[in-house]
């Protein structure tokens, strides 16, 4: 027989949370991502507090001046780089800020190298106007470099200029040739010696010097220039090329003090001093702070390789100009990082590579060229020079920088560039990692909390609702099921890690939902003694309880909502299990509880006081029931 008229089917409820359920662990056993064992597929991602993990703490500096970065500055800075660390696949990367300066980095898993993330990936793109001996044994550059690489319109390492049409066009880095004296660049038949101090060599740029130097780095320079001396002070200024020592004796003597300064001391130098004094070497050079040449608009000087020490032009083309990166293989089967430049930018990049291609004004002396008598483009990263290929045509197209990458490096070097430089560099203070041993520890204190919770709430409900407390029993653990297997397919799909804080959000999702079986079964309690019978109670009393316990999740949602949007690092792990276990929680009771306790108002156990558990709504009813009927006044 049909059910009355408006009468609700309760297996229509119960199929669909079955559906669910199949769903889900479908999902679990069989979706992307799971592997191994079953017992390895129902494992759900752990976070750093749990399974151990890698800390490293970086703290903000400005290189040179010592001022320290801006809230603005360090907060875009701390998103660059968790841009960066997401880029890498790792799931619950924790990277907040601390104090003023520090931003921590946090990752799940033992030994993870994470220095690199925190560099400032300052892309630029500059002539190398002069090359000289960077090792500090020989004493002047007497022949031309071997390039480290080639640029062409063609993949191809052909020395003359392909149609525009061939193919993409590539900045390629190989392996240069063998170097001679300490590392001094191997001497080629086809240059000309120049002498380094020669009339006829191309002056430096007076855009080295032209900008005003800021007060606390001539502040610097004064306090080095006190430290080597007046003497070599002077001799230093007055280079107008690399210095030959061997010529004049007295002058390696007076400039022997430039080779005990430190890094950081060397970086407030001029250009021109730092590439003229022979004493400083690339050893030197390589350890300057982070951003030490991050000017755009003032010469550098940086070594390839450790040993070839290179003038450099003023950045005309900069990282801003590069629209995209992307690590990829190559026609060779090489890892390369493909650049694709803005609309602004390929014009910038064009035109640089016409200047180098015809060497306009003759900007790049003979020891800058390469093979082909072409000038090079170094491709500088920070303080380093990742390559600096001979362009051998006027570029009008994408570039490549190759190099002898990794696929894990092209990929890192691709994401620096992707994301933008730093506006703030960082010096990394801390590396530690978290071990695994304090994580178990808390795992187990956090499940044994758990499984106390919820023993304590049904062992509650049994002593308080008997009959009742079986579906409170039944709901807890499909709720708990639920939300496992959700956590198991969450991690795969959008990597969230369970940490000890989202444990302690499902334990306090667990008073919610008892909050609701209270309403619902009070609510009952009320009808029963409002004098209905209990089949007829169970509907009115989920009507009257429904809407307050909507409103009740719906306030607990909306601020696991605001407290996820709003806060940072293991607090959000805590907001995301609450609002989970939460939307959860309605789902089991819209599709189970109140289903199954309109099958149970169906039973003659739900009618006896001592096992439905609704106490002493039914005596008194019952007793209502059998009292001879009497006359009622009732209030209008």
């Amino acid at each position: 027989m049909a059910p009355p008229q408006g009468q609700m089917r309760p297996g229509r409820q119960l199929a669909v949370l079955g559906f669910i359920f199949v769903v889900l662990y479908l999902l679990v056993f069989f979706s992307g991502g799971a592997s191994g064992g079953w017992k390895d597929r129902l494992e759900p991602r752990l976070g750093l507090d749990l399974i151990g993990g890698t800390r490293l703490t970086l703290e903000a500096t400005n290189s040179i001046d010592g001022k320290p970065p801006t809230s603005e500055n360090l907060e875009e800075a701390r998103q660059i780089i968790e841009s960066r660390v997401n880029a890498y696949g790792v799931a619950e990367a924790e990277v907040v800020t601390e104090g003023n300066r520090n931003i921590v980095i946090s990752l799940p898993g033992q030994n993870r190298e994470l220095t690199d993330v925190g560099s400032a990936a300052e892309l630029r793109f500059r002539k190398v106007l002069k090359a000289a001996d960077g090792s500090g044994v020989a004493t002047a550059p007497t022949a031309t470099p071997t390039p480290s690489g080639s640029a062409s319109p063609a993949p191809s390492g052909s020395a003359s200029p392909k149609p525009s049409g061939s193919a993409s066009p590539k900045v390629t880095s190989s392996p240069s040739a063998g170097g001679q004296g300490g590392g001094a660049p191997a001497p080629s038949a086809s240059a000309t010696p120049s002498a380094p101090a020669s009339p006829s060599a191309p002056a430096a740029s007076p855009s080295a010097s032209a900008a005003p130097v800021p007060q606390s780095i001539q502040e610097q320079r004064n306090a080095v220039e006190k430290k080597v001396g007046p003497a070599a002070w002077t001799a230093a200024s007055a280079l107008q090329g690399p210095a030959d020592l061997t010529a004049d004796p007295s002058l390696a003597e007076k400039l022997k003090p430039f080779g005990a300064l430190s890094p950081q001391e060397i970086a407030v130098l001029t250009p021109q001093m730092q590439f003229n004094v022979p004493t400083i070497t690339c050893a030197q050079l390589d350890k300057r702070p982070a951003a030490s040449i991050k000017d755009e608009k003032q010469q550098a000087v940086a070594c390839e390789d450790g040993a070839a020490k290179y003038l450099l032009d003023v950045a005309k083309v900069v990282g801003t100009d590069v629209d995209d990166a992307n690590a990829v293989l190559d026609e060779a089967s090489a890892w390369v990082v493909s650049l694709n430049f803005t609309g602004d930018g390929q014009d910038k990049w064009t035109e640089l590579t016409r200047e180098a291609f015809n060497n306009t004004g003759g900007a790049c002396d003979q020891t800058a060229l390469g093979q082909d008598g072409k000038c090079r483009v170094a491709v500088v990263l920070d303080n380093e020079i990742v390559s600096s290929p001979e362009i051998q045509g006027v570029l009008t197209g994408d570039s490549q920088i190759t190099g002898n990458f990794t696929s894990t490096d092209a990929n890192k070097l691709a994401s620096q560039l992707r994301y933008g430089a730093l506006p703030v560099t960082f010096e990394p203070q801390e590396q530690q990692n978290v071990t695994a041993t304090l994580g178990d520890s808390h795992l187990r204190a956090g499940l044994l909390a758990a499984g106390i919770g919820m023993l304590l709430v049904i062992v509650y409900s049994f002593f308080y609702y008997r009959l009742l407390g079986s579906v409170i029993f039944l709901s807890l653990v499909l709720s708990a099921l639920l939300v496992f297997g959700a956590l198991v397919v969450l991690g795969r799909q959008i990597g969230f890690t369970l940490t000890l804080a989202g444990i302690a959000g499902m334990i306090v999702s667990l008073g919610v939902a008892a909050d609701s079986f209270v309403i619902y079964f009070e609510r009952l309690k009320d009808e029963i003694r409002e004098g209905r019978s209990p089949r007829s109670a169970v509907p009115r009393a989920w009507i009257r309880a429904r809407r307050t316990i909507i409103s009740a999740n719906a306030i607990t949602l909306m601020s696991a909502v605001v407290l996820y949007v709003v806060s940072v690092g293991t607090v959000k792990g805590f907001a995301f299990a609450l609002g989970l276990a939460t939307v959860l929680d309605l789902i089991v009771v819209f599709l189970f509880r109140h289903p199954i306790m309109t099958m149970f108002a169906r039973t003659r156990a739900f009618l006896s006081p001592r096992v439905s558990g609704l106490g002493r709504a039914l005596p008194a009813r019952s007793a209502e029931q059998d009292s001879p009927r009497t006359p009622r006044v009732k209030e209008a």
